[in-house]
């Protein structure tokens, strides 16, 4: 008898417990890498030793600035060479490549490699944030906890993405779009045994950021008011627009890393080509190195032009698609919030000029242009409704934020297949979720979809009667099972076509003696999904069905071409369009 499916079992008590410890020791691994990234930053640019976390911007290191980041790549390309390859990059296609080809099992050393090389990228001007490494480093420790334990494949994914899910809200203060980026980057699901653990792990990731570093929203701006429909209107174009420059921005980014395979050298010495792009550009414009979280506070806030947003969305873009395609280490979301939030504030200067009566607010399409560039790159959508959300507390943008991000998924999703995030792993051959619906075979019930016309056999026939009537060759007699019953029509076994024509069995044996095992059944009230596991587990083709008031009592049987014929009704209800209402009646 299969199991009956629980939503929840006391398990998820003690992984929940596990994520709860797991969140806590998050946060201070993001806390201690944020230290790291401060203390490699004022080593390299301002020669001091300091935690505190600053910008780079403020160097006076002249033409000097352009050999510190081609430093920072030389160290990252050798930890990725003699460490592992797989430090190159932002980590979540790698966390995402663990969880879908290697049972969430990362290798114990990317615990350690991956955050101190992301720190030294960062440190050195690297331009990307904080935020890829913490999760990736989150995920990493939550699968080595999960690989000292004796849990399932499952828990541990769960636990990894509890990790990451810890890191993220550590660093952002965003438990709840941590939580989203998880199920939609890392789960692929939304079940509660698994969400649960990392709800429970992003709050305590939050909580001790509270306690480490208060609750102030991570990008503080200015109270937007409730918009105009004309100017949820402007947003909404807005996120589509911005969600083409999101497919381009992938493509480049992509592009780039193409050309840098074609190089004749190692590419262990990328990243320090790409330190070159990157100190230049940061010559020229010092707000491109670093992490940059206090470029986006600014231009959330209107604190920078419209020249120098533009500059500054331009040379960002540069400095980052070069080193990212070069393979150094380090994130996404910092730099695609830069070039979303100041492609916002330009447009929403220049429909604040140019159209006054749109009632554009500037602060609020630079917020909602950083949210829909997340949400066209990377198609965590919820993930980048909430996140702009919690990250500036502005109740008020909810709103044009849904929409615009609804757009940009909608734009990314017609022109481009994969995203920022997949097309590495895609180009492996590692095949990506992309949609995340209920499971119909669950939806099901047996009752609905059995045989009840079921043909059996009796105990006491014997093989002569048995095989005299399948020589007749009709139409009951096509099966390749059939249950057996005695005299009083309770369920005995079962017997397949194999064993009645058995020849070293006399022809006098009934039927009763070749049942070798209690039968397998399925009651009425279990779903199809239930029965197809317990097909699985037992390695058979069919199942008798059987009510919970005469569980010896057969009423029908499942095959697996009956779970077969209900996946069709799947694709046809999905797939053939039909109309019903305003119908013409056929005719009678």
């Amino acid at each position: 008898m299969p199991r009956q499916f629980r939503p929840l079992d006391w398990r998820v008590l003690w992984i929940g417990f596990v994520a709860i410890l797991l969140g806590a020791v998050a946060s201070l691994v993001a806390k201690a890498l944020t230290a790291l990234i401060g203390l490699i930053t004022n080593l390299a640019f301002y020669g001091r030793w300091s935690y505190d976390f600053s910008s780079p911007a403020g160097n006076h290191l002249g033409w000097w600035v352009v050999v510190v980041p081609v430093i920072g790549g030389l160290i990252v390309g050798v930890m990725a060479r003699w460490g592992s390859r797989a430090i190159r990059g932002h980590g979540i296609p790698e966390a995402m490549e663990q969880v879908l080809l290697n049972e969430s099992r990362i290798p114990p050393r990317m615990t350690w490699l991956k955050p101190v090389s992301s720190a030294i990228a960062i440190g050195t001007g690297g331009p990307f944030g904080a935020e890829g490494p913490i999760i990736a480093t989150g995920g990493a420790l939550g699968s080595l906890i999960a690989q000292l334990m004796h849990v399932t494949a499952d828990e541990r994914k769960t636990l990894l993405a509890a990790g990451a899910a810890a890191g993220m809200s550590a660093v952002f203060s965003a438990p709840i779009s941590a939580v989203l980026l998880a199920i939609e980057l890392l789960l692929f699901e939304r079940r509660a045994r698994s969400l649960i653990p990392v709800a429970l792990a992003a709050t305590a990731g939050t909580g001790f950021r509270y306690l480490l570093e208060g609750n102030a929203p991570m990008f503080p701006m200015p109270a937007v008011a409730t918009p105009t429909l004309p100017a949820l209107a402007a947003y909404v174009l807005m996120g589509a627009l911005v969600g083409v420059l999101s497919v381009w921005v992938t493509k480049l980014t992509y592009a780039i890393e193409d050309k840098f395979e074609k190089l004749p050298i190692h590419w262990m010495w990328w990243p320090a080509l790409g330190g070159i792009v990157v100190g230049v550009v940061g010559y020229f414009q010092p707000l491109t190195l670093g992490v940059g979280y206090t470029n986006i506070s600014h231009m959330l806030s209107g604190e920078l032009t419209m020249a120098a947003m533009l500059t500054l969305c331009l040379l960002k873009l540069l400095s980052w698609s070069v080193a990212l395609g070069s393979g150094t280490s380090g994130g996404t979301l910092a730099p695609l919030f830069t070039i979303g939030a100041a492609t916002g504030g330009v447009l929403g200067l220049a429909l604040a000029s140019a159209i006054p009566s749109l009632q554009v607010d500037p602060h609020l399409a630079a917020l909602v242009c950083m949210a829909a560039i997340f949400a066209g790159a990377s198609r965590a959508f919820l993930t980048s409704v909430v996140f702009a959300f919690e990250t500036t507390q502005q109740a008020h943008g909810l709103l044009p934020l849904l929409g615009a991000c609804a757009a940009a998924y909608l734009v990314s999703g017609l022109m481009m297949r994969n995203t920022i995030m997949t097309e590495k792993i895609v180009r492996r051959g590692v095949r990506v979720p992309s949609d995340y619906a209920a499971d119909y075979l669950d939806q099901i019930y047996v009752r609905d979809a059995c045989s009840r016309n079921v043909v059996s056999l009796h105990a006491d026939q014997t093989l002569t009667e048995v095989r005299h009537w399948l020589a007749s060759e009709g139409s009951a007699t096509k099966h390749q099972g059939f249950p057996v019953v005695d005299a009083h029509d309770q369920l005995l076994g079962v017997v397949t076509r194999r064993q009645l024509y058995d020849a070293g069995l006399a022809y006098d044996a009934n039927v009763r003696s070749l049942i070798q095992r209690a039968p397998l059944v399925v009651r009425e009230d279990h779903t199809l999904r239930e029965a197809a596991d317990h097909m699985v587990e037992r390695e058979v083709g069919r199942l008798v069905v059987v009510s919970r008031q005469a569980p010896h009592r057969m009423v029908g049987i499942i095959t697996r071409g009956d779970l077969l014929a209900a996946h069709a009704r799947r694709l046809h209800e999905a797939r053939n369009a039909s109309r019903h209402l305003g119908r013409k009646p056929a005719a009678t």
